[in-house]
């Protein structure tokens, strides 16, 4: 898979599909159900932050582990150009996209529940930070990961940066790697700290069920307040920098070196 993203395309239903596991329901798997490629548009980041949302709401669920239902081996192919690529968006969705995005996100990273992300084959972009906003990562012995907006000809958001470099345990390596757009393979990411876990595609969700069960055997209220202790101030600067940050984005966006550099990506992902 390369590049973060493709151009949007059309659904009919919602791309997010919730199932209850375990026999008291416990534990919930998100699929990721947008075909082809899990393009995160406006659309899947909505129905990402409503799937939370229900499951904090229920107090009889514990955990969630993210998945994706696609046919192809991809987990998301990351932000959808077309959400970015100016001439193609307004300034209005555009803010509407990327605070759903960070709100999302930031609650992610501090929510009550266990976090599990099994990642089957590629992971660029939106889809590595969804991962490492989670508790814990298995990923698939053939895969991709990190985050390669550089190599696309945009920036990397500033605390999509920061969580990257904060699970990086070589931040020298990893600063080198977000400058310039790299994709690693999944034993790569292992030995950076990245990915917690690497796994034959046959056994990634009984290992991502097993990681969860390693969560919730320990007392539900002591494991959620250690980790809103930790991981709260961090989501509470993200948020609050939305807007700065879409304001900034969109600015960026509309530079004509940025427009022209989308522009090419797209026409790449049409075949022209």
């Amino acid at each position: 898979m390369r590049g973060a993203a493709t151009a949007a395309t059309a659904a009919t239903e919602s791309p997010v599909r919730i199932e209850r596991t375990r026999a008291n329901g416990a534990v919930a798997i998100v699929w990721l159900e947008s075909e082809p490629v899990n393009s995160m548009t406006l659309e899947l980041w909505s129905a990402l932050a409503d799937a939370l949302t229900s499951l904090e709401n229920d107090s009889t669920v514990e955990g969630v582990i993210f998945a994706s239902g696609l046919k192809r081996a991809v987990f998301t192919a990351g932000n959808d150009i077309g959400e970015l690529y100016a001439p193609r968006t307004t300034k209005k969705r555009y803010h509407a996209f990327w605070m759903t995005q960070t709100r999302f996100l930031s609650r992610l990273l501090k929510t009550r529940l266990a976090t599990v992300c099994a990642i089957r084959g590629a992971c660029p972009a939106g889809g590595c930070v969804v991962a490492l906003c989670c508790d814990y990562r298995v990923q698939t012995t053939v895969g991709t990961f990190g985050l390669n907006e550089v190599a696309l000809g945009i920036a990397v958001p500033k605390y999509w940066a920061e969580l990257f470099l904060d699970r990086c345990n070589d931040r020298v390596k990893g600063e080198y790697l977000l400058q310039i757009g790299s994709l690693l393979r999944p034993n790569e990411s292992k030995a950076l700290g990245l990915i917690d876990e690497v796994v034959g595609e046959g056994a990634l969700m009984a290992a991502a069920e097993s990681a969860m069960e390693r969560f919730l055997k320990h007392p539900a209220i002591a494991r959620a307040t250690t980790k809103d202790t930790i991981r709260a101030p961090f989501s509470a600067k993200w948020l609050a920098y939305g807007e700065e940050e879409a304001r900034g984005g969109w600015k960026m966006l509309n530079e004509p070196r940025v427009i022209k550099a989308l522009g090419g990506v797209l026409m790449r992902l049409s075949g022209g």
